[in-house]
């Protein structure tokens, strides 16, 4: 039976359903990224459940926004597409091209995909609580199950649970540093026993970072907390939380172990009894040279994206993302990953000047926490070889989507519009909607 043209429309979903279709790719994504179930529940590990997931999520992509593309595209995603076009043109020149094309076209372009997705689907204030309470929570159980098992390294450093993100006792301790400030929004929003929880979940991550005696989360969560008390004590004019926050600083210190305070110690002096360097210090100052160095001879396209172990010739990362990414993509890619950095920063700084950020105390919190978690990413990526990690494009992407929600209330009646039936902050505001596009 042939199908009316009107019964036909009825059986496809209309562009809001699209849109929440993606959005549910995206928080499904963002669970097995952050929480890898497949290392807890028995058999999941034979599934590629994180290429099914990474299939879904370009599935959405393509037909969950495809109204969207020529209408939203903040400088952000616009650079992005830049960066991603470079690597795949670096791909000819690449010292090592089946190991760049398949970086390239996995872990680089689920990157890509996760920005689109956030950018262009996440349409209120709840949808972009739930993304960030889903990671801020993954890290955290992540964290307290390390610690409840104690699981450690041949160093005895603390390591996260499962194989994933988290697994490295370095990567582990960056992404708590990165999700400290966000539970330390949440604490401030609710009321009753989710506070408590949150404040539990603050104290977890502290503990982790000194079991992990890892220097650059040391380095990162310290930043972090200063900035801490400066955005949720200082600018909300609470004074009395400065008290506490010195108060606690001053517990940790007592209770740092004593190998971490040596191990502390040896950023300065170097490799010292009770430090647990083994040289680590020396090694990674000779990888950044050779990251440098391999930059300055490749300063167009680079080696190829996730070739320096090789052509280092020590099979490890140059501990450092911004001259990694000039030694693997050139200096080009360096800018223009710098340039996506920046406007993050951007991003906050309007929307501290939106209306809804001088109203709305959630906002304020979520705005806080992100400025102070991408203060601590600047940092932290001395420290750590993250470029092809989704965690930075999450933090850039919820600027951008933070940004416009706020920014949807302020239009005027020049404004550009379009009907993509976005939200201001509660619920949809319907299709024909006009929202301001920068």
């Amino acid at each position: 039976m042939a199908w009316s043209a009107g019964k036909l429309g009825r059986a496809l979903p209309t562009p809001e359903q699209q849109t929440g279709l993606a959005y549910g790719a995206l928080v499904a994504l963002s669970f097995i990224y952050f929480c890898r179930p497949e290392d807890y529940i028995p058999g999941l590990g034979y599934i590629p459940i994180a290429k099914i997931a990474g299939g879904i999520s370009l599935l959405a992509l393509i037909f969950g926004v495809s109204g969207q593309w020529r209408e939203n595209k903040p400088r952000e995603l616009r650079l992005l597409y830049m960066l991603y076009f470079w690597w795949v043109v670096g791909l000819p020149f690449s010292s090592w091209r089946g190991n760049s094309i398949k970086l390239v076209f996995t872990d680089c372009l689920k990157c890509v995909i996760v920005v689109i997705l956030v950018s262009l689907v996440v349409n209120s204030l709840k949808e972009l609580r739930r993304l960030l309470w889903l990671q801020a929570t993954a890290v955290t159980m992540n964290a307290l199950g390390a610690l409840l098992i104690h699981k450690v390294d041949m160093d005895g450093r603390l390591e996260g649970l499962g194989n994933g993100a988290l697994f490295n006792p370095n990567d582990l301790a960056i992404n708590i540093a990165l999700n400290w400030p966000i539970c330390i929004a949440f604490f401030f929003m609710p009321r009753g026993l989710k506070k408590g929880l949150w404040a539990f979940a603050v104290v977890i991550m502290l503990i982790g970072v000194e079991l992990t005696y890892s220097r650059s989360g040391f380095l990162a969560v310290a930043l972090a907390a200063v900035l801490v008390v400066w955005q949720f004590a200082i600018r909300e004019r609470k004074f009395q939380l400065v008290l506490v926050a010195g108060f606690l600083g001053m517990i940790v210190m007592v209770a740092m172990p004593s190998h971490f305070v040596a191990r502390i110690g040896s950023i300065v002096t170097g490799n010292q009894v009770d430090s647990m360097d083994r040289g680590s210090m020396q090694e990674r100052k000779n990888l950044l040279i050779a990251s440098v160095n391999e930059a300055l001879h490749n300063p167009v396209f680079g080696v190829g994206a996730g070739n320096f172990q090789a052509t280092a010739g020590s099979w490890h990362v140059a501990h450092n993302t911004y001259t990694e990414i000039a030694a693997e993509a050139g200096f080009p890619a360096a800018v223009l990953f710098l340039m996506i950095l920046y406007r993050t920063v951007v991003n906050l700084r309007l929307v501290r000047k939106s209306r809804v950020y001088a109203t709305d105390a959630d906002v304020r919190m979520l705005a806080g926490g992100l400025w102070v978690s991408v203060a601590a990413y600047l940092v932290s990526a001395f420290f750590a070889s993250t470029e092809y990690s989704l965690y930075p494009y999450f933090l850039v992407a919820y600027t951008t989507a933070l940004y416009q929600i706020t920014s949807a209330p302020e239009e005027t009646a020049a404004s550009p519009a379009r009907t993509i039936g976005r939200q201001s902050k509660y619920g949809r505001t319907g299709a024909n909607e006009p929202v301001w596009i920068r």
